[in-house]
């Protein structure tokens, strides 16, 4: 995790359906940092390991979400993503991945952020929804998400590329997939309603069902309180699902329910970070290598 010292709602990502559109005070970047922190401490509180870097650069208002430029596999395999905004290209940080290499098994790290000068992006774990148990690549098409860096992706990693389009009832694209979907142990939570073509609608829930998994199929309003931007985790006691207060409350008791038998709810307040069209997932860049301890 990031923790923002200079957040604002970033005026080179207008794409992002999601975020605010008036733009943020010096308020808001204090509320923010406040708000990371206390996300990162309750985590903590809860058996969740926690890397917490501190965002200092003033030209990176969007760092609070890693996420979209690194993600980690198994095997000790990082990759490091084309981003479409050149701020975000800034997030980027060598400390990070040091950090990495020092404390757990890395055997490479797969660099695509050259294709950005080719205008191809793939940004992360926003871009993608990865099932790492079926080895499938869940991606909603849009400018932050090209089909040759996808395919070049799941070439290397192993993953069966599954795109498609979505968009919202004013038929604007979504622009992260990982806004969409959430794929834990046990169960789906997707905003089925939003992608466009009924037959691919049918071929991604056929995909979730396959897997074995329940299928959670959120509302488009749920999905605009980020209710489909949640995450897996293992803490102390066992899974965890990390998601914002906000998507918390937009849960029927149903739904609720469904996920409590698989995993914890924790709920983790932070309405200001939301400002930039981005909830809890986007916050946390997982790390799936071994431990050199």
């Amino acid at each position: 995790m990031v923790r923002p010292h200079h957040f604002a709602v970033n005026p080179e990502t207008t794409d992002n359906a999601f975020q605010a559109a008036n733009p943020s005070s010096g308020k808001d970047a204090t509320k923010a940092y406040q708000e990371l922190t206390d996300a990162a401490a309750t985590l903590r509180s809860h058996g969740v390991d926690v890397h917490l870097f501190e965002g200092d650069d003033p030209r990176t208002p969007d760092c609070v979400f890693p996420n979209n430029w690194f993600s980690t596999h198994a095997g000790g395999h990082i990759a490091v993503y084309p981003m479409m905004a050149p701020n975000r290209r800034l997030e980027r940080r060598s400390d990070v991945l040091d950090m990495l290499k020092a404390n757990f098994r890395v055997q490479d790290i797969l660099d695509y952020s050259g294709l950005e000068h080719d205008g191809l992006y793939l940004e992360g774990t926003g871009a993608m929804v990865l099932d790492h148990v079926d080895r499938i690549a869940y991606a909603v098409e849009s400018d932050r998400t090209s089909q040759i860096a996808l395919e070049r992706f799941c070439t290397h990693f192993n993953y069966e590329p599954m795109a498609f389009r979505a968009a919202d009832a004013q038929g604007r694209a979504v622009y992260h997939t990982n806004v969409l979907m959430c794929i834990a142990t046990d169960f789906a939570m997707i905003g089925s309603c939003m992608i466009e073509d009924p037959a691919r609608r049918n071929d991604v829930l056929n995909r979730l069902g396959q897997s074995g998994r329940i299928i959670i199929d959120l509302s488009e309003g749920q999905v605009g309180k980020f209710a489909g931007n949640a995450i897996e985790l293992q803490g102390s006691g066992g899974r965890i699902l990390a998601l914002s207060e906000t998507a918390l409350n937009a849960l029927t008791q149903d739904q609720k329910a469904r996920i409590s038998d698989s995993a914890t709810l924790v709920a983790l307040k932070i309405p200001t970070i939301e400002l930039s069209g981005g909830s809890v997932r986007c916050t946390i860049a997982g790390i799936h290598l071994t431990s050199r301890g």
